[in-house]
């Protein structure tokens, strides 16, 4: 947690940054110091798994803290288990943020299930030209024309996971006897206390939580839950026999709603995806809850900030395009949905969007040098994007801001205050972070700075 700035300071760099940002809302002048968000509200600070700056993310802990800190909602992945109940998780993979390989020393159960099957190379649909990417991706139906082939490999849209552990592989009380949760993000620079001790929570968990929490503060908290992976968890749980038909993790998720009534449109949730089919299928089942479409990329150029989807290895397949229009052979990437047009389509199935920060503000290095990185940013430009997801009725909600330093564009001059200030100015309409307080404080300071407009 930062310490608070000088109002001075806040004003000085705020007002440099306007004319780095080339932003209008940073003008001053306005008799009417209202937010500039779709609704007119305050923007919305949202507990990134939890807050996972400082706990072990998606615990109860986790998410208890951060209410505790003032978020407004709480975020969280979702996952399906072998006995097809849903697990607040943000990878289908176990290894990178728990202690399951310490566990299969000791559990020959565990140990056995690792998956060391190797995935199938599948030509794509779409034209195999260098502009769409790679021109065969992986996957885990290693048996063409057997569902239950799909249980060996650990093969994630495209992403290899070979000798790993599948959540898939687990029921839900397995996953609480044996497995206890760390942290996955810049897990050098935050806090280990609590790190391999706590377990591995359901989503029904998280929503209960949020209803404590938010009885006891006298205040509403949503949650915000993401279908993870959803071509992938279908497949797993279509194998594992869970329900029946093609959408086995969306119907369990309809099922939660319904169980929670927290299926209307004033519900306290949000479901969100990366996919667009996951969310059109929510729809068309009968989801009245505030639908989001994530809005991913791979990297962005510094020479003028312009946004990178196609690589030539598999993250085209995670980050550059939903995989369902990997699928589908449609070779469009995620830049598709950030057109009018795109805009447009979502508006028919969502009811906002969460794009990457850098697909709001532009980083770029001027002048541009060779061997420039994310600490060299001195250049960030609007790219209309909230104006127009505005305009097409779309809230927008941008991932992820985080405090340490190396995750930091240079231009903030290693606060995170100021990063917060730059898309509280532009009118974003929620932030998802890491750090609650952080975002709250940063809120507090915006609010503070309208009123002295």
């Amino acid at each position: 947690m930062t310490t608070h700035q000088p109002t001075f300071r806040l004003a000085t760099l705020g007002a440099a940054m306007c004319a780095a940002l080339l932003m209008t809302a940073c003008g001053g002048g306005d008799d009417d110091p209202s937010f500039k968000t779709l609704d007119g509200k305050q923007p919305q600070v949202i507990a990134h798994r939890g807050y996972s700056g400082m706990y072990p993310e998606q615990t109860r802990m986790a998410y208890e803290k951060a209410a505790d800190a003032g978020a407004d909602m709480l975020e969280l992945d979702m996952h399906m288990t072998r006995d097809c109940q849903l697990v607040a998780r943000h990878n289908a993979w176990l290894s990178d943020s728990t202690n399951i390989a310490d566990v299969a020393k000791t559990n020959a159960t565990v140990a056995a299930r690792k998956r060391t099957t190797k995935g199938m190379l599948v030509n794509v649909k779409y034209p195999a030209i260098p502009a769409n990417g790679p021109s065969q991706y992986l996957s885990d139906l290693v048996e063409p024309g057997n569902q239950k082939s799909d249980l060996k490999a650990l093969i994630v849209d495209g992403e290899d996971h070979t000798n790993d552990w599948s959540i898939s592989d687990f029921t839900m009380q397995e996953l609480r006897d044996w497995i206890a949760g760390t942290t996955l993000d810049n897990r050098a620079d935050r806090p280990t206390e609590w790190n391999g001790k706590l377990p591995l929570i359901s989503v029904q968990d998280v929503i209960d939580i949020a209803a404590a929490k938010g009885k006891s503060l006298g205040r509403t908290i949503p949650v915000y839950a993401e279908t993870k992976n959803p071509y992938w968890n279908n497949q797993q749980a279509i194998a594992n026999g869970c329900g029946s038909g093609g959408h086995p993790f969306e119907d369990a998720v309809m099922a939660l709603l319904e169980k929670n009534k927290l299926n209307s449109k004033d519900a306290a949730i949000y479901i969100q995806s990366f996919d667009p089919e996951s969310l059109k299928y929510l729809r068309k089942a009968g989801m009245k809850a505030k639908g989001v479409q994530l809005i991913d990329g791979n990297d962005f150029d510094l020479k003028d900030g312009s946004m990178v989807y196609i690589t030539t290895d598999e993250w085209t397949f995670i980050s550059g395009r939903p995989y369902s229009w990997t699928l589908a052979g449609d070779a469009r990437t995620f830049a598709a949905m950030q057109t009018p047009a795109g805009l447009a389509e979502i508006k028919t199935y969502a009811d906002g969007i969460g794009p990457w920060k850098p697909q709001i503000l532009a980083h770029s290095v001027v002048p541009f040098k060779e061997g420039a990185g994310l600490k060299d940013v001195n250049t960030l430009k609007d790219t209309g994007l909230i104006a127009n997801a505005h305009k097409a009725g779309l809230i927008v909600h941008s991932f992820t801001f985080r405090n340490e330093a190396g995750r930091l564009a240079g231009i903030y001059k290693g606060d995170p205050v100021q990063e917060f200030l730059a898309y509280y100015r532009l009118g974003i309409d929620g932030v998802f972070t890491d750090f609650t307080p952080t975002g709250v404080k940063a809120r507090d300071a915006y609010i503070a700075e309208l009123k002295n407009q």
